[in-house]
């Protein structure tokens, strides 16, 4: 069970290729709030929802400070298709070795329909600009999440 992050830990560090290809690292967004959103699936109704939710927003987001970052195990292939299918704005990359998705406590044994199985934990780790969690959201619901954190970041 990969430990889960708390507020004043420095947010682990990563570079995993963007939905063409392209290396995107933590590091890139340094000086900026970043909010990283960890998903189990492209193209799934939940995780399809709750990244148009994040691109419907994406101008509030950006205005307010934030850079958005999305991370499931999905290759670069699948996210394109994703992005391309639903007009999705948002930062999407790949983390299939889950090394990523482990550092940040968003892999591990959650429930499914009753079963304790492994997975991804639909998650959202918000990052300051020092880099370090500023908050950290565990088991969070695909839909109503992205207006949920918008409440609750005052914007």
């Amino acid at each position: 069970m990969s430990e889960r992050l708390q507020p004043g830990d420095v947010a682990p560090a990563f570079t995993l290729p963007d939905a063409d290809g392209k290396p995107v690292s933590l590091a890139d967004h340094a000086g900026r709030k970043v909010i990283v959103y960890f998903y189990p699936a492209a193209l799934t109704p939940g995780c399809t929802k709750q990244a148009c939710d994040f691109t419907d927003n994406l101008d509030l987001l950006a205005d307010a400070g934030y850079d958005v970052i999305g991370v499931s195990p999905d290759k670069p292939e699948k996210l394109a298709k994703f992005r391309g299918k639903e007009d999705l704005r948002v930062t999407l990359v790949s983390d299939p070795e889950k090394a990523t998705l482990e550092a940040y406590g968003a892999f591990g044994e959650k429930k499914l329909y009753g079963r304790t199985v492994t997975g991804v934990i639909r998650s959202t780790v918000i990052v300051d600009e020092e880099g370090r969690v500023a908050r950290a959201l565990y088991n969070v619901r695909a839909t109503g999440h992205v207006a949920k954190l918008i409440k609750d970041l005052d914007l």
